[in-house]
């Protein structure tokens, strides 16, 4: 399906952020943008401060001049609904709210062609419920962009039930001739991107609410071992609570309870007690001038690691095997279970289980395990945790060794998963459950998590990764552990594993 002509005028409804945003990604594509608030000026403002932007850009140096003036021509604002009559498209990003969306979509109906494409930026209302009451709801498309629209290059392409599939293709090739990535997804709760992110959040606040370690701590984790751009408490704190607390609870609604989308005690009382994040200066960090942003907990050991031994084959972490060496440890290698033997300790990947219920299990003294890292060659943070019975001595020699490779060593509590294997096999699971209902194709969802949020590998390949088994055996040991609905697997990854097929297949 080819996008639409450059020349066709694109209506953009609502002149916030957002809205101001997809203006300017639409008047540089080539297209005639106007854009209409029901605020009086707004337009006008959100057409000067794109204004703004395009001059800055042109100072450093990544916008000509003569570009600029071309784009800022094709910018429109005007006063009234019925001057957007010959548009070919009109985007809406007004307030998420179903009823004001609905009657808006209803005039901008009467008043434009038959052949018009009526889009909506929602990033969490039913398309099919958009398009309900409509004369002609298989024109209705969701077209979701990601803060700041220029920036970013995911877009969610969203189908109702009515939504005709030329239109949603027409829309999807359109992005692309934007210079976006766009992804094809059903109109679910979430879509994509906000369904399969939840557990990013709410492994992190459950682990802080169970004392596994410090806000700094796991953030930190996530990042120096995950490879992620921000911990989820950062993250929290820019987004701003009460926006990422009322998209969770939409989420669990939407899905009828479903204890997957729990919404967390710990966030609701940040909303609750007004301190949102950065916006109000106090989320789970201050922001207060001069706050000092508290430190992420570390070992440290004065025991002297020279030599380890490797038994069996490590899976995901053999690259630490590589990294060992080449830090000067004598690393001796031998058939075996896949563990890491220095002095009296047992090192160890998690699969799940506490460290002492596998160690008492599986007969293993001094067990330390460790967790996933993005990549084990060039993590500079790992976390541990250690079974109730260790040595002192065995503890040292493990953190010895893992300093000795060059890595910061971060310990929780004896805490199922971790902190970054439980939540990337949470998200992988979510992500497989959505392909398994038809929200979207792998590709499109692995896709849609790294140009929509960073994530820094897609979560489905990522459990490729892993080991689509040893993923599946977190997933159940972590259910056995608490008993809980959240934590049950995906029946894509047990098929998955029963026929030795991939998920991308």
């Amino acid at each position: 399906m080819s996008p639409l002509a450059s020349d066709v005028q694109v209506a953009v409804i609502g002149a916030g952020a957002m809205g101001a945003g997809i203006a300017q990604v639409a008047a540089q594509a080539g297209h005639p943008v106007k854009m209409y608030d029901n605020r009086p000026g707004a337009a006008a403002q959100a057409v000067a401060g794109i204004d703004r932007q395009l001059t800055r850009l042109v100072e450093k140096g990544k916008l000509q001049a003569a570009e600029h003036e071309m784009i800022r021509l094709r910018l429109s604002p005007v006063d009234t609904l019925e001057a957007l009559a010959d548009a070919g498209l009109v985007i809406e990003a007004i307030v998420e709210n179903l009823q004001v969306k609905q009657t808006l979509l209803r005039q901008i109906e009467a008043l434009c062609a038959d052949d018009c494409i009526l889009a909506s930026n929602t990033s969490s209302l039913s398309i099919t419920s958009l398009a309900a009451g409509l004369a002609r709801p298989q024109q209705v498309v969701g077209m979701h962009f990601f803060n700041p629209a220029p920036l970013m290059a995911l877009v969610e392409v969203v189908s109702g039930l009515a939504t005709e599939p030329a239109v949603a293709s027409c829309i999807y090739a359109t992005a692309q001739a934007w210079g976006k990535q766009p992804v094809h997804t059903r109109s679910t709760p979430g879509f994509i991107v906000n369904r399969v992110a939840r557990p990013f959040y709410a492994e992190s606040l459950r682990l802080l609410q169970e004392g596994a370690a410090d806000c700094a701590s796991l953030d930190a984790l996530l990042r120096d071992a995950g490879g992620f751009r921000m911990g989820a408490f950062e993250l929290t704190d820019l987004i701003g609570h009460d926006v990422n607390y009322a998209v969770t609870c939409s989420v669990f609604d939407a899905f009828y309870g479903d204890f997957r989308f729990q919404p967390s005690l710990v966030q609701k009382e940040l909303v609750d007690a007004g301190r949102l994040g950065r916006k109000t200066g106090q989320g789970f960090y201050s922001y207060a001038e001069g706050a000092e942003r508290p430190t992420p907990a570390e070992l440290c050991s004065l025991t002297s690691a020279e030599a380890c031994v490797i038994e069996g084959h490590l899976g995901v972490m053999q690259p630490l095997v590589e990294r060992l060496s080449l830090n000067g440890i004598a690393v001796t290698r031998r058939a075996g279970s896949g563990v890491i033997l220095v002095g009296d300790a047992t090192l160890a990947l998690s699969d799940g289980r506490l460290a002492s219920q596998r160690a008492r299990e599986d007969g293993l003294r001094n067990l330390v395990l460790l967790d996933l890292a993005l990549d084990y060659s060039t993590a500079t943070r790992i976390a541990i945790s250690w079974s109730a019975d260790i040595t002192e001595n065995a503890r040292d020699h493990a953190v010895a060794l893992l300093q000795r490779a060059g890595l910061k060593v971060t310990a929780v509590a004896d805490l199922p998963g971790l902190v970054v294997l439980r939540t990337v096999a949470m998200i992988a699971n979510e992500a497989a459950d959505a392909v398994l209902q038809g929200v979207g194709s792998a590709a499109d969802i692995d896709l849609a998590m790294r140009a929509g949020v960073n994530y820094p590998c897609g979560p489905l390949a990522w459990a490729g990764n892993i080991g689509i088994a040893h993923t599946l055996r977190v997933l159940d040991n972590l259910q056995r552990s608490y008993g809980e609905s959240r934590y049950r697997p995906s029946l894509l990854l047990r098929r998955c594993e029963a026929t030795g097929g991939t998920l991308h297949d």
